[in-house]
């Protein structure tokens, strides 16, 4: 089956990436406005997109059509924001997050949340969750009712028990990080994994029998 984007709607667009573009990672991102109000959102158009400098990429879909959501609002006015990694145990509160609150409502009270002071910025971090990486804005990409926040990481933190300090190992079986499937409220378990060793180009060659 062939699909012309161009000839459908943004929601069915919309529909078949999120369906089709699975697992996605989930950053719970924290962010004050300037005035000091802390808001909590997930996002899952996000990833890891370079090490060098180090960058974060998330997709902020605008709330109507040149109104953007208040993350957005917040990392435009401060350019500082916190990438929280959902694990399994603080699912629900992760979407408890999700929930279109009266404005003023504090997302992180709401969830049940713990604060932690961050090292560089102004945000805080959220206690529950087992990484957590504190960024800068570096640029931000408006394209359409998409905007594309790409930031650097300035700090990362990470849950004791899942790090070899000298290798800098992570331990990725014990993070139990989830991620987004298809449509609505469906979610992945990420214990399920295999090894699968890069080949050489001899060790091709090998295999093939040349």
């Amino acid at each position: 089956m062939h699909i012309d984007f161009s000839t459908i709607s943004p929601r069915d667009r919309y529909k078949l990436l999120v369906s089709t573009v699975v697992p996605r990672p989930i950053a719970l991102v924290t962010s004050m406005r300037a005035d000091g109000q802390l808001n909590a959102a997930p996002f899952s158009f996000f990833n890891a997109m370079g090490s060098d400098p180090p960058l974060l990429v998330i997709n902020i879909g605008d709330r109507d059509p040149d109104i953007p959501k208040d993350t957005a609002q917040n990392i435009r006015q401060t350019g500082e924001y916190v990438v929280n990694i959902v694990d399994e145990s603080m699912a629900e509160q992760m979407n408890i997050c999700a929930v279109d609150f009266p404005h003023g409502t504090s997302e992180v009270a709401a969830a049940g949340f713990t604060t932690v002071a961050s090292v560089g910025v102004k945000p805080p971090r959220l206690a529950e969750s087992p990484i957590n990486f504190e960024c800068r804005e570096y640029t931000t990409l408006e394209i359409g009712r998409n905007r594309l926040v790409i930031g650097e990481v300035l700090h990362f933190h990470i849950r004791d028990d899942l790090i070899d300090v000298e290798k800098l190992y992570v331990n990725t079986e014990r993070l139990h990080a989830i991620g987004r499937m298809h449509g609505a409220g469906w979610y992945a378990r990420t214990t399920d994994l295999f090894q699968m060793p890069r080949m050489s180009y001899e060790e091709w060659q090998e295999m093939k029998g040349e």
